[in-house]
């Protein structure tokens, strides 16, 4: 996804001079075409991420539009009290571009996995939240956020979920229905929607009908695509890589009873409330702390009732 990002970036900086990049000391070899060939509309920062994003705020106070550049948790968590006192107090046009959301840094340890990036960037006023499943979406979606001003996260991850190519399909502040279905809504944001796809098969193989809708912007995120969904089917699934405090299911939790809908079941498959200890691979690291296939699978099976009951029949299907 980030190359993704910066090769739109870069279309983005050839048409408008205002726009510039700041690195974290990060992004050797992604980043090296962009600052060869934009080098006044490039900064490096060095390791120093609260300065990075002071500058990017004052470089936008004077009519930048900055984009801030590193991993998820030092562009987001070290740098925290300037994203909220300094960009979103003063609603400037500072766009957080974070790498490696989620597990994606998985061999590296704890300090470097962003579980907890959603929860506490979207409770700052301001702040919009971006989470792309596919490159392609998270290029279309860099195009789109040029044109909104204000403060906004771009939670860029190492996967991808498969999905075809459909541009006309993003839209800022939307949320896309990939299958329909009436018996459970499977919805998720980010790349681990490649773990919900996997499990919807899994589950119409089994005689269920299977909603799947895909949040790639969780701040504002679209109420009526999650109000439908708890309406018209049997109950809800979030999938997330990322904490279940106040992530994508504690969002759909506050849409549906803010509009009064109760939904059959609502269940949070996400990290737990612990500090992850296992190092490994993204994919290890999904298995290991219940956010795979396999863990949609059983949740939906458990909130189901499986056993015993009738499946209704399917309806819609995978793209």
């Amino acid at each position: 996804m980030r190359d993704a990002f910066i090769a739109e970036l870069t279309k983005l900086a050839a048409a408008d001079t205002d726009r510039v990049l700041i690195t974290g000391d990060l992004g050797f070899g992604v980043l090296t075409k962009f600052w060869e060939t934009y080098p006044d509309q490039f900064i490096n920062a060095g390791v120093a991420e609260q300065n990075m994003t002071a500058i990017a705020c004052g470089m936008a106070l004077e009519g930048f539009k900055c984009y801030t550049y590193s991993i998820a948790n030092f562009t987001t968590l070290r740098c925290l009290e300037h994203i909220r006192n300094d960009v979103c107090y003063h609603d400037a046009d500072v766009t957080v571009v974070s790498v490696g959301g989620g597990f994606s840094y998985g061999q590296l340890g704890v300090s470097h996995f962003a579980t907890e990036d959603i929860a506490i960037l979207r409770a700052i006023p301001n702040m919009k939240v971006i989470a792309p499943t596919d490159p392609w979406e998270a290029a279309e979606l860099t195009a789109q956020m040029a044109a909104v001003p204000g403060p906004k996260y771009l939670r860029l991850d190492k996967g991808k979920a498969g999905l075809p190519e459909k541009r006309d399909d993003v839209v800022f502040g939307k949320g896309r229905t990939i299958a329909d279905g009436r018996d459970i809504t499977l919805l998720a944001t980010g790349a681990i929607l490649s773990e919900a796809l996997e499990a919807s098969e899994r589950l119409r193989e089994t005689g269920y009908s299977v909603r799947v809708v895909a949040l790639h912007t969780l701040k504002p995120v679209d109420e009526d695509i999650i109000v439908t969904a708890a309406r018209e089917t049997g109950g809800l699934v979030t999938v997330e890589e990322h904490t279940i405090c106040g992530g994508l299911g504690s969002i759909v939790a506050e849409v549906c009873m803010k509009h009064g809908v109760m939904p059959g079941f609502l269940k949070f498959v996400g990290l737990d409330d612990v500090f992850p200890t296992v190092v490994g691979d993204q994919d290890y690291l999904r298995a290991a702390y219940g956010l795979n296939a396999d863990a949609v699978v059983a949740a939906a099976l458990k909130a189901l009732g499986h056993e015993g009951r009738t499946p209704s029949k399917q309806v819609g299907g995978a793209p």
